[in-house]
């Protein structure tokens, strides 16, 4: 900001100079040509506050940033002792000089801490952004920085055509969730990016509306369990499954066993838009419709609605926009995502409710968390 101030005051300046020494050697002329002077208005328009533009432009590199120190393993090194950047970059294999760089801007981003020229996490780091936290988002931002950065590349394109952009940016017909499951690691990196958002949110949704009627809850497309998880402790009577594909499976009895859930919640394998459903009273779907198109969805409640048994019920974990479809922002980013990403978007209570009740659902209620996703819940009619 100081930079781009005082460009203009230089530009001033010299406009002023020319401006004088035109004066001195043409006054004459510059009399006949200069224009009647008017009295400043008392309304003269101020031009707005360049701030926030001057933050959108930085918004890229603040992320980039982030996304680069996760990827080279800095947040590893400086948990539980600070380091100097020429230590990191000797044990790391980087450049001294440009590390510092980025250990400087991870430290004004308020993710490290710099005191007497060593570096350390914040707590911040330590618990969100550190690969081996049982809380982490890593696995979120490393996707994010090798997948999604890629494909928004091309959101351009995706707007032009509204399809997502997996072929474009990979060469590949590929979709989404084959580059989930298209080796050990992009799996493991996805599921654990999935469980660290879920380990936020689905506490609070399963507190969202009283679940104390239902017997059994079984979470479609469940991953690692965190949501019929959550279920469970706040309701032990609630027994608990956890449906997802073969692949997934073993992930999601680990994470489960490591959590103590192991007699409390089942895993069964298997697709839920091809496989007969788990019979239960409750069906989850967390953040599961925002990925599909609309004839998709309505096939899915479909099936659901004709699995549950009289006076069961769905619970659903998405991003709620208003119904101005202006807020919040960060459901709105997410929504552009869908479209580079999915088939999927976004939506309103409203049309979340539309859907639901074309489908033979009733009673649609919504409850904005104020976490990353809120909690629709419905019952069959």
């Amino acid at each position: 900001m100081y930079a781009l101030c005082e460009h203009f005051a230089k530009q001033n300046a010299y406009h002023a100079a020319s401006s004088e020494r035109e004066s001195n050697d043409n006054s004459a002329t510059l009399n006949d040509m200069r224009l009647p002077s008017h009295p400043q208005s008392a309304t003269t328009r101020v031009p707005p506050d360049p701030s926030r533009a001057l933050e959108i432009i930085d918004g890229m590199r603040l992320s980039k940033a982030v996304f680069a120190a996760l990827e080279l393993d800095v947040f590893e090194m400086l948990e539980g002792a600070p380091h100097t950047a020429a230590a990191c970059a000797e044990r790391l294999g980087l450049n001294a000089d440009a590390l510092e760089r980025l250990l400087n801007a991870c430290a004004a981003a308020g993710v490290l801490v710099k005191a007497d020229g060593r570096y350390s996490n914040t707590e911040l780091a330590s618990v969100y952004i550190r690969r081996s936290s049982p809380a982490t988002l890593a696995g979120y931002m490393l996707y994010a920085n090798r997948v999604t950065w890629r494909l928004w590349e091309h959101l351009e394109d995706a707007v032009r055509e509204g399809t997502p952009r997996w072929s474009q940016t990979f060469s590949a017909q590929e979709g989404i969730f084959d580059h989930f499951f298209a080796s050990e690691d992009a799996k493991e990196v996805f599921l654990s990016g999935m469980h660290g958002m879920g380990m936020l949110s689905s506490p609070s949704i399963a507190a969202s509306f009283d679940l104390s009627g239902h017997r059994a809850a079984a979470d479609l497309g469940g991953g690692t369990g965190h949501l019929v998880a959550a279920i469970c402790e706040r309701y032990p009577s609630i027994e608990g499954i956890v449906f997802d594909l073969p692949g997934v499976a073993p992930v999601t009895r680990a994470r489960l066993a490591a959590a103590g859930f192991n007699g409390r919640v089942r895993v069964e394998e298997g697709d839920f838009f091809r496989d007969p459903l788990p019979a239960a009273d409750l069906y989850c779907l967390g953040r599961i419709l925002h990925d599909w198109s609309e004839a998709k969805i309505r096939s899915l409640l479909g099936k659901i609605h004709t699995a549950l048994p009289e006076g069961g019920a769905i619970l659903l974990a998405e991003l709620l926009l208003d119904e101005e479809k202006t807020a919040p922002l960060s459901g709105l980013l997410q929504s552009l995502n869908m479209l580079a990403c999915t088939e999927g978007k976004e939506r309103s209570l409203a049309e979340y409710r539309a859907l639901l009740e074309s489908e033979g659902f009733r009673d649609v209620q919504g409850h904005v968390t104020g976490g990353p996703v809120d909690a629709v819940y419905a019952r069959r009619a």
